[in-house]
């Protein structure tokens, strides 16, 4: 992959001293740049190719981005945080714009990296969930009053799960890449849990779950945490910010960093969703979100992480049907693997969701 010059095109300062891919994300190509100044100061920044096939409105998601940043810096200040480190700072172009395009039409966009912090790939202890758990809580506080409607919807019908479930069943019966017979027993799977798919949604066309300004990947590996506290410092990978429900955010926690194995574990017997974890996140999401989620969030947060993990998992199973045309892979059944991780997920915890219910409970604000 070759990089644009960032110095010409983006309203930064220095020689490109290195450059090289940074992250592992599944949709952007993400590089580390680290410029000198002409007074000898060195500055690290992220360049980011976004992916247009799936980001089909850069302008708009930039937009987003910029206005719910700048509503985070607002919040930020006003508790006395510290801004450039609590929340993504992007950088414009020099002709002011949020991203450049060059001229094979690839879009780019550039902003600070935030030194002094880490990520997880995988949640190592309770406390690390914990954590995370009051960061994406007060996330959500923080934009708690931000007009959602007014945002763009990057991606239509993102989290619809029913309208996922309905483009399985569309995947399932043209079977473009030839591997619907390889995989009955995940069809079979997905097609007794369709009552699973509308039941987020119905309540949500009812009135019954309001609109926030959602995240859509809550993921802990998009929370940039203190090395030394281990308290998290900045939600990051904003590209799905938009109107959603909160329900959705918080399952998509529990469905990623509860799970005792990896997204991709092929060995399935590893795999299942850990109650002393489900319970650090659910603490500190709440005791962060405090009064701001109604009666009706709360007592959905459970059904949130079954619905989600469904959800993610007939989107896996849809892909590799359709011949892994939207999420990256590296190897072949890449795709089906995390098909069968979220599987077993959702199964176990069914299994566990009045223990759940019961720790929501038990966390729940009084």
């Amino acid at each position: 992959m070759t990089y644009p010059n960032i110095p010409q095109y983006f309203a930064i300062d220095g020689n490109v001293e290195d450059i090289r891919p940074f992250g592992d994300g599944h949709i952007n190509d993400t590089c580390h740049a680290v410029l000198t100044n002409p007074s000898g100061k060195r500055q690290d920044i992220v360049l980011q190719k976004m992916n247009t096939k799936i980001f089909k409105n850069p302008k708009q998601l930039m937009d987003n981005v910029i206005r719910v940043t700048d509503h985070l810096r607002h919040k930020i200040v006003q508790r006395g945080g510290n801004p450039a480190r609590e929340t993504l700072e992007m950088i414009p172009c020099r002709d002011g714009a949020w991203y450049y395009q060059d001229v094979d039409g690839e879009c780019w966009r550039c902003y600070y990296m935030i030194d002094g912090t880490m990520s997880y790939e995988k949640v190592e202890n309770p406390t690390v969930f914990y954590h995370s758990g009051r960061a994406f809580g007060q996330f959500m506080a923080d934009l708690s009053d931000f007009p959602a409607e007014t945002l763009f919807e990057v991606i239509p019908d993102f989290h619809n799960t029913a309208k996922r479930f309905r483009d399985l069943q569309e995947a399932i019966e043209e079977d473009l890449a030839g591997r619907g017979g390889s995989v009955p027993e995940e069809i079979q799977f997905a097609q007794k849990r369709k009552h699973i798919a509308g039941y987020m949604t119905e309540k949500m066309q009812a009135g019954e779950l309001p609109t926030r300004v959602t995240h859509n990947d809550t993921k802990i590996n998009n929370i940039l945490m203190d090395p030394d506290s281990g308290e998290g410092v900045c939600i990051i990978d904003l590209d799905t910010v938009m109107p959603g429900s909160c329900v959705y955010d918080f399952g998509d926690s529990i469905r990623f960093g509860a799970s005792s194995a990896l997204e991709d574990e092929k060995d399935l017997s590893k795999v299942y969703m850990d109650l002393d974890l489900f319970e650090a996140y659910t603490e500190g999401y709440l005791r962060a979100v405090g009064d701001q989620l109604t009666p009706e969030e709360i007592s959905n947060l459970s059904m949130g992480a079954i619905v989600i993990t469904f959800e993610t998992g007939i989107r896996f199973l849809a892909d590799y049907l359709q011949g892994d045309t939207y999420f990256k892979i590296s190897r072949p059944e890449h795709n089906l693997d995390r098909c069968r991780t979220q599987f077993k997920l959702v199964q176990d915890m069914e299994e566990k969701y009045e223990t759940m219910q019961a720790i929501v409970e038990k966390h729940r604000p009084r």
